[in-house]
């Protein structure tokens, strides 16, 4: 049977460890050779994946806010939800601030496994410089864009695209329309070289887990049992956040949303995928009585664009690798992160499957000044956190439909209207 690319990471993860404990405990001295010749390629690997970062996260933002310029163009309703969108994209970025702290003081790391990793990662890549909240403030704004691409300034070079991207929206049709393309077929582009990398994943994550195995020898497993489960953690308080959200912003009592979930929850949990949830979403908002007119254009845009688990999620990784190499972050550093995480997640939300973890969080890094190389083994891991990313995601898609559709004045008590029921007809149909 096929494994799938998940699968097969995790697999040469856990084969390079293997391979590395068992070559430490050989103490052979043809150890350390082996790791001279493992690292160099787990190296490679890890700089063929950051060299597609600048090219796709520049044509994703342009391509996205060009989509959402043309919703918001399009219908009064989506200009709502997008600005929704937008505020819980930022409150979402601000909570991880808050909660993976909190959690790892809770259950910090132990100190031997950290030094341990430590230890097993030098020399992949040296810990960016810390910058001060002044220099922060200095360096937002870039005097050359091509020069912040080029020494991976990652947040000026957001900036730039976010006002680059907002001036051509208001450029005639066809001009929009031709730098939009271009845009887009550089995103497809990347996609490919990156489809092309993960499928010499295994060879890089087990090289790279080999040298990790040797070095930091069985604390490396509890590390990454560690990971996953204060990850995980952030990703269900961000989940279980979208209850009350469609609860109070849908006007709706809190067990009534709970029950109209419940049904995209379970797809969505099986599946790991907000598109698969569609289907069972839009039924969801039938059980709270939003007319199709208003679901029917909110949950697909939703599903588009919107990820509500992604700034924390991604910011919390980040935070736990700065955690992981004994940083300790500024104030120019946390404004860098939560700025970087909320913005790059709207153009992110189009990148498929394993390709998403590597180019949202590692823009995040080089903002922050955090070490990217921890990525390359922690992308194994991700399939239990993505579980609650999934989750968080397709509830809150329900609740903030259900929030802008209240707010917008479609009352649950108004009379279904014909258009509506042959649209919720064809919903059906479709389900």
């Amino acid at each position: 049977m096929r494994l799938s690319q998940p699968t097969r990471i995790l697999l040469a993860l856990v084969a390079g460890l293997l391979l590395g404990l068992a070559s430490a405990a050989s103490g052979g001295a043809w150890v350390e050779r082996a790791i001279s010749i493992a690292q160099p390629i787990g190296g490679l690997w890890l700089n063929a994946l950051q060299m597609t970062i600048v090219p796709l996260v520049v044509s994703l933002l342009v391509t996205g806010i060009a989509a959402s310029a043309e919703a918001a163009r399009a219908s009064r309703l989506a200009g709502r939800a997008l600005i929704l969108f937008i505020v819980l994209l930022w409150i979402s970025s601000a909570l991880a601030m808050v909660l993976t702290p909190l959690f790892l003081d809770i259950w910090p790391l132990p100190v031997e496994s950290a030094q341990a990793l430590r230890s097993a990662l030098a020399g992949t890549e040296a810990v960016g410089q810390v910058p001060s909240f002044a220099d922060f403030l200095l360096s937002v704004v870039p005097t050359n864009p091509v020069t912040a691409a080029a020494e991976d300034a990652i947040l000026p070079l957001i900036l730039f695209t976010v006002v680059f991207a907002f001036a051509m929206t208001r450029l005639p049709a066809e001009p929009r329309e031709t730098l939009t393309g271009f845009f887009r077929a550089v995103s497809d582009v990347m996609l490919v070289m990156i489809g092309w990398i993960l499928w010499l994943g295994p060879i890089g994550v087990i090289a790279l887990a080999y040298v990790v195995g040797a070095k930091a020898g069985g604390s490396a497993f509890g590390a990454l049992l560690h990971y996953v489960l204060i990850i995980s953690a952030v990703g269900v308080v961000i989940w279980l956040l979208s209850f009350p959200m469609g609860a109070i912003g849908g006007r709706v009592g809190f067990g009534r949303f709970v029950r109209a979930v419940s049904s995209s929850q379970a797809v969505a949990l099986s599946t790991q995928s907000s598109l698969a949830s569609l289907p069972a979403m839009l039924r969801g908002a039938e059980k709270l009585d939003i007319p199709v007119k208003a679901s029917g254009i909110v949950l697909p845009l939703a599903v588009a664009i919107f990820r509500f688990t992604g700034p924390a999620m991604n910011l919390a990784v980040v935070i736990y690798i700065a955690h992981w190499f004994g940083m300790t972050l500024g104030p120019g550093q946390i404004a860098a992160g939560v700025a970087a995480a909320a913005i790059t997640t709207m153009g992110a939300a189009g990148v498929p499957g394993q390709a998403s973890f590597i180019t949202s969080i590692a823009p995040i890094c080089l903002a922050m000044g955090v070490p990217i190389a921890p990525l390359a083994l922690l992308i194994a891991v991700e399939t239990i956190p993505d579980i609650f990313r999934t989750l968080g995601n397709v509830a809150m898609d329900v609740a903030a439909t259900a929030t802008v559709a209240r707010r917008s004045g479609f009352d649950e008590d108004e009379p279904l209207a014909e258009e509506d029921r042959l649209l919720r007809a064809g919903s059906d149909a479709s389900a």
